[in-house]
């Protein structure tokens, strides 16, 4: 049994939704595609400025992010195996709502060091969690999309191993550290 229902409110790009989710008090979910992830954080500081101003406990103001994510045993392999199935479901997606279609130069731009996707072997995909946290003022939960129908199951499978054995319990651990010691919330 549970006090409270656990409930992560899904945010679009707008000023309004971030606002309303600090004023309600809930922890925000914020689904990053691409891009570079720094430029959320305005709209981050305005969630916890609103949900401050409303009354809400700090602690209470969690952050999540939403992300694609995939892990390799190299950094090139992760890009190469992921870009096929996101290309295709990216550009199917844009004829829909009016993009261009997906180009390689935009995929590596958003893997790269500043750019949105957490692609890449173990360590790049520990240093790039470990930013973003940074840049956007701390975060409470990571979500990683890592749908990409042309991928192997095994293939699939290998990047969950990676992340569970290697990627979160590094976060963790440097989370932890530069916590002093204390429980880390991400």
């Amino acid at each position: 049994m549970q006090e409270q229902l656990p409930i992560w409110l899904g945010v679009g790009g707008t000023p309004q939704s971030f606002a309303r989710a600090g004023y309600l008090g809930l922890p925000l979910m914020v689904a990053i595609i691409g891009g570079q992830h720094h430029r959320f954080r305005p709209l981050i500081d305005l969630y916890r400025e609103a949900g401050e101003r409303a009354g809400n406990a700090p602690e209470d103001l969690k952050v999540g992010l939403h992300m694609f994510g995939f892990l390799g045993d190299t950094t090139q392999q992760a890009a190469d195996d992921f870009y096929p199935g996101y290309a295709t479901m990216m550009t199917e997606i844009g004829k829909e709502r009016g993009w261009p279609p997906t180009t390689r130069s935009q995929y590596d731009f958003t893997r790269g060091s500043t750019g949105a996707f957490l692609i890449g072997d173990a360590e790049t995909v520990v240093e790039k969690v470990l930013y973003t946290n940074e840049v956007l003022g701390g975060i409470a939960r990571l979500d990683f999309q890592m749908t990409a129908a042309t991928l192997p199951h095994a293939k699939m499978m290998h990047a969950i191993e990676i992340l569970g054995t290697k990627v979160a319990p590094a976060v963790r651990k440097e989370l932890e550290a530069l916590s002093g010691g204390k429980a880390s919330s991400a």
